[in-house]
């Protein structure tokens, strides 16, 4: 089925909190609504996959059940889109809503803090005949103390398995310079660049997303410390059956041929040094990582705080994560559960928690901006330059975005940045993406600010 209108977004103005359910129900069914979908969209019998933003059980720096509405996708805007999808389904087919995050985050803290298994009760009761499941996607869950990972325990992952998708020569990161020094989710780096080598690039998927015969991406409207923005596209890092197969950053200053730091100063060279031989000591004797932890706190005092110094690939100048987001929504638009070639396009949908989004220290630690928009579109990266708009960030100037209208083949835009459209019960949310004037002003990550947004001329974070 060819998407009719890839270049269209709908934003839906309603309130902005979650008080009230059956105004969210509304906005969302009307911000879908407007897309003008296919009376076959959902279909009797699809096997219909629900992938939310469940990055983190919390914000980072309040951890417990009272801070969490600004960083995961709310269960309301689900329920929302369950609501939607079940009835066309005419009492046959499934629902799964999954996700695999971030691997030191608690599932069973999150399911009780958002009452998941209270939503998906409800959601069956009133819908017989469909099956509908939540799943945790991680293979496993690690222990965390201070930042520094202490255990892990296995978990039951997928119950459909993996995918192992062999994207090669259609890779973004085909002829990247960092290869070799690509850091991924762990301290095993010999794993991410075993994967990404010459023309050898290839990820490790969840087979139930990839088995989907629709797939409703459900992210929420935050900030992000390595590509800027977090939203359609960088959602599916949560369908990963391993992500240590994601690049993150590449270890080293620009002059060095990376993008870990900004700049060479002394600080970095040693911290990189340092921070080196720590990882390669924990990788050969992860038994030992508990020592680790005084000794990343005495790292802290000496070379600053992460939510205030920038490391890791968290600013502008990440010229790696933006390549493994776009090659893993190739792997999702051009392959199926087999690895093999789609032989029917994926039926695809975004609908964006707006409500309350997240600025500043993003994925994990933002601050609230009560927004009150649902967004909605058959494309991730034309709802993604739209949310980025309604954001005050010039979608032009983040990477990703930029990146995703001259990626190479295979190339899943077919239609160009300017013929981006936006609709909305909102006039003022109306018209041509670019020419949009009414926005929010998120703060950017800090080590994004100045680069991004639609006023600002790009400038680079002090050096450390």
């Amino acid at each position: 089925m060819p998407d009719p209108a890839p270049h269209r977004v709908s934003a839906w103005r309603t309130r902005t909190d979650y008080s009230d359910r059956q105004a969210i129900v509304e906005a969302t069914r009307s911000a879908i609504d407007a897309l003008a979908l296919p009376a076959d969209f959902v279909r009797p019998g699809d096997r219909v996959v629900l992938k939310p933003n469940w990055v983190k059980e919390h914000d980072e720096r309040h951890p417990g059940p009272g801070a969490w509405e600004h960083v995961v996708t709310h269960p309301a805007v689900i329920e929302a889109v369950i609501r939607w999808s079940a009835p066309r389904l005419a009492g046959s087919g499934s629902i799964v809503v999954c996700d695999a995050p971030q691997t030191d985050s608690s599932f069973a803290a999150l399911r009780r803090y958002c009452q998941l298994d209270a939503l998906i009760a409800t959601c069956r009761a009133d819908f017989p005949g469909v099956r509908i499941e939540l799943l945790d996607l991680r293979p496993e869950e690690w222990h965390a103390v201070d930042g520094v990972t202490v255990s892990k325990t296995t978990l039951p992952g997928d119950p459909a398995g993996s995918t192992l998708v062999q994207l090669n020569a259609g890779s973004e990161f085909v002829g990247y310079s960092g290869c070799g020094k690509l850091y991924g989710a762990s301290y095993d780096m010999a794993e991410t660049n075993e994967h990404h080598q010459g023309s050898r690039h290839e990820y490790l998927l969840c087979r139930t997303p990839m088995d989907a015969d629709v797939l409703i991406n459900l992210p929420k409207l935050k900030t992000h410390k390595k590509v800027g923005v977090t939203c359609a596209l960088k959602n599916l890092v949560g369908i990963n059956a391993n992500k240590n197969w994601l690049p993150h950053h590449t270890e080293g200053t620009p002059s060095q041929g990376g993008d870990q730091f900004p700049a060479n100063t002394t600080k970095a060279r040693l911290e990189h040094q340092w921070m080196g031989a720590a990882k390669r000591f924990l990788r050969n004797s992860p038994a030992l990582s508990r020592l680790f932890v005084p000794l990343k706190k005495a790292g802290r005092l000496v070379f600053g705080d992460t939510q205030k110094v920038v490391r890791s690939g968290n600013w502008h100048g990440n010229d790696t994560c933006w390549r493994m987001v776009l090659d893993l929504n190739k792997c999702l638009f051009f392959f199926d559960g087999a690895g093999q070639h789609r032989r029917e396009p994926l039926r695809y949908l975004a609908v964006v928690d707006g409500i309350i989004g997240g600025e500043g220290n993003g994925p994990m630690s933002p601050d609230p901006v009560p927004c009150g928009a649902i967004l909605a579109g058959t494309h991730p990266l034309a709802v993604d330059c739209a949310s980025a708009t309604l954001m005050g960030f010039d979608p032009q100037r983040l990477p990703l975005l930029a990146g995703g209208f001259r990626m190479r083949a295979p190339d899943f835009a077919g239609f160009a940045y300017d013929t981006v459209e936006l609709s909305s019960n909102h006039p003022a949310w109306t018209g041509p993406v670019a020419a949009l004037r009414e926005t929010f002003h998120f703060r950017p990550h800090f080590g994004w600010t100045g680069a991004i947004e639609r006023t600002a001329p790009p400038r680079s974070p002090a050096p450390r």
